[in-house]
């Protein structure tokens, strides 16, 4: 495993990091191929056996449960001081008017609400999950920054927004002078690739460490697309908004890849995170339901892709909506 810096900190994180969005217990809202604290802990064995020491969370996965099933999976297997245990603010996890968004009250709430599920008494990252329009952002600046103050927050992390909110957020702290955000969790994969209009060039320019989601399309860059579903694909409408605004240019590029991946001898999913590893990503965050796909995303930091074939891969795309945000 290879480890490298996450953006301008000296925090070091594995190449890939394992998301837990499939951790979760269906009786507590989860999702029905989510897996138990027995399924989720063979996957997080697999990954510290692969040297991945960087593990992705959310308040929202599950009701809580994630979180809680990854808590209890680190204390048991290892050392917590050894990994880099991220999680999200921003969603809700219970009725009221203050229950979600990023208000100093939510923020510090949901924080600390995380921080007992997990056990732990840090983060490493904080993800504010989404933009809130509704609240200033010199309020969710000043709240994250009094957490790592306190010493319950290590660095400060975005998901899916638009550059300019995203440039907003960076400046915004300059002027206040507080600590900046250091990672940027955007939607990014060869079905979608609006980000490298503006938000990838936003990235480079202020040494922002880009770890994006759904690497692998929900699956969709992981598999031929002349396989029938799997329980997760058959029964994910999130994932059936995010793709499929054009169907042509989307088998085509996963033909590619099947194509790619045969002349490499390896898994699709290697060279589909191949190609962000050669695009600039710091971490891309897969998920697995599944040892052996654990092993197989691994495979990706063998795997040189040439200039012709990073060209093969790109050349069907057709630009669409960027999606994600909401």
């Amino acid at each position: 495993m290879e480890y490298v810096p996450l953006g301008r900190t000296g925090l070091k994180v594995s190449r890939l990091c394992l998301g837990c969005m499939s951790f979760g217990l269906p009786e507590r809202g989860a999702d029905s191929w989510t897996l138990d604290e027995e399924g989720s802990g063979e996957l997080v064995r697999a990954a510290l056996d692969e040297g991945i020491n960087f593990f992705d969370t959310a308040n929202v996965y599950s009701d809580g449960t994630s979180e809680e099933i990854l808590g209890r999976l680190v204390r048991r297997l290892t050392d917590r001081e050894q990994l880099v245990i991220a999680s999200k603010v921003f969603g809700p996890m219970s009725a009221g008017p203050n229950a979600q968004g990023l208000s100093r009250k939510t923020i510090i709430t949901e924080v600390e609400a995380s921080l007992r599920r997990l056990e732990m008494d840090y983060l490493d990252v904080l993800y504010i999950h989404r933009w809130d329009p509704s609240t200033p952002v010199e309020e969710t600046i000043d709240a994250i920054d009094s957490l790592i103050s306190s010493g319950k927050v290590r660095y400060a992390g975005a998901s899916s927004m638009f550059a300019w909110q995203f440039c907003k957020l960076l400046f915004s702290a300059d002027l206040q002078g507080a600590r900046r955000f250091v990672v940027m969790q955007n939607h990014y994969n060869l079905l979608h690739r609006e980000e490298e209009r503006e938000m990838m060039q936003l990235c480079a320019d202020q040494e922002i460490a880009v770890v994006p989601w759904s690497p692998l399309a929900r699956g969709r860059l992981a598999r031929d697309p002349s396989l029938d579903d799997t329980d997760r694909t058959s029964d994910d409408s999130f994932g059936d908004s995010l793709y499929g605004m054009n169907d042509e240019a989307e088998a085509t590029i996963r033909h590619r890849v099947a194509e790619v991946a045969a002349s490499h001898e390896v898994p699709m999913a290697a060279v589909s995170l191949a190609w962000l590893l050669a695009k600039g990503v710091v971490a891309p965050i897969v998920g697995a339901t599944k040892v052996d796909q654990v092993l197989e995303q691994v495979q990706a930091l063998d795997v040189r892709l040439s200039p012709d074939e990073i060209a093969s891969l790109e050349a069907p795309y057709q630009p669409c909506r960027p999606v994600g945000f909401e």
